[in-house]
């Protein structure tokens, strides 16, 4: 019960160190903002875009560098997120272990945004175009001892927007902590550290989507059940965004004032858009069901004040033998499309035994 408490401490203190920042990147800003997506289904069933869930999972890896362990070794992992308005992404990743320079994991990750139809500054249809964009990453993981691994990730991005082309480079750099029992993770992450190397346009550079993150989890002792939170966009405390077409929004007509949260309402709204939670149940090793609360996506995605199931994400996960299967259900508004995540894992090594 003490250590709960320690390690809730622990996230209310550096979440109130946020407030003392005065200048930093927004979450989410840049170019190559696709290099932030939710890859994993696993990952998007607990609600955020990486875990610190030390099990061997070749498809977390993307995302935190330091879970690439040996026991990795000859694993594949597919992704494909389904995503509304027909943008389509995800990747590919194969793991390898070497006696001497350390473990590998190997990913092509691609955003498809579909065809578009052209036209001139007159409105005159012109030719019809395509747009996507591809990192390739190679991740390095590596055991410190028994209670501590690193990680890193170096990556080399292309995007294509119809004639504008743009080449970058970006690392990702990561620690995990485990505890001596194994139930106990805490991970940390900067992800996208780098910068345009061609931009779209002659001289005009963007930043990367830079992200600090912390995730937390812990594996109850005689419960197969794991509860996940994870601390997002550390590198700035004001994630709140005004939508001006919100009827709440609106400046009062007479004093021309636009209502807001102040004090302790502004601080905990600040707060908690930091804060994503979930949780995963384990039956017999073999199947998982999985929940998550994202607050920070609820409150972006809610229309004239109305959310539905917005910010709740709903997962499984099949493991037999080699295989391993997980599906995900991200809720947006209610009645509007809805993200579909499927992710397949294959241990090759179990393969090549049998044969």
């Amino acid at each position: 019960m003490q250590n709960i408490f320690r390690r809730n401490l622990l996230t209310i203190a550096m979440l109130g160190l946020l407030a003392l920042q005065a200048e930093a990147q927004v979450g989410g800003y840049g170019t190559y903002k696709f290099l932030n997506y939710t890859n994993s289904a696993r990952a998007a069933a607990l609600g955020g875009n990486f875990l610190s869930i030390n099990d061997n999972d070749v498809s977390l890896t993307l995302a935190n560098p330091s879970l690439i362990t040996p026991e990795m070794n000859n694993n594949l992992a597919f992704s494909y997120v389904n995503n509304p308005g027909g943008v389509n992404y995800g990747y590919v990743a194969y793991a390898r272990s070497f006696s001497k320079t350390g473990s590998f994991v190997g990913s092509l990750q691609y955003i498809n945004y579909g065809k578009f139809t052209g036209a001139d500054a007159a409105g005159n249809l012109t030719n019809d175009f395509n747009a996507a964009e591809y990192a390739l990453t190679v991740g390095w993981g590596r055991q410190l001892s028994p209670l501590f691994s690193i990680g890193a990730n170096g990556k080399l991005i292309y995007s294509q927007l119809d004639t504008y082309h743009s080449f970058g480079i970006a690392v990702d750099v990561a620690g995990t902590y485990t505890s001596k029992d194994k139930s106990f993770n805490a991970s940390l992450v900067g992800r996208n550290i780098g910068s345009q190397i061609v931009p779209y346009l002659p001289g005009q550079y963007s930043s990367l989507p830079f992200q600090l993150q912390v995730g937390l989890s812990q594996q109850l002792k005689h419960v197969p059940l794991r509860f996940s939170q994870l601390l997002t966009n550390l590198q700035r405390w004001d994630l709140t965004y005004l939508d001006p077409t919100d009827p709440a929004n609106i400046p009062d007509p007479i004093t021309g004032e636009v209502k807001s949260k102040t004090g302790i309402a502004k601080f905990a709204d600040n707060a908690m858009r930091h804060i994503i939670l979930g949780a995963e149940l384990t039956v017999a090793k073999v199947v998982s069901v999985r929940i998550g609360y994202n607050y920070q996506r609820r409150q972006e995605l809610k229309i004239n004040g109305s959310a539905g199931l917005a910010g709740f994400s709903f997962g499984a996960g099949l493991r037999v033998k080699m295989f391993s299967l997980s599906y995900t259900y991200g809720s947006d508004q209610g009645g509007s499309p809805n993200r579909n995540y499927i992710t397949l894992a294959i241990n090759l090594r179990e393969f090549t035994k049998k044969q």
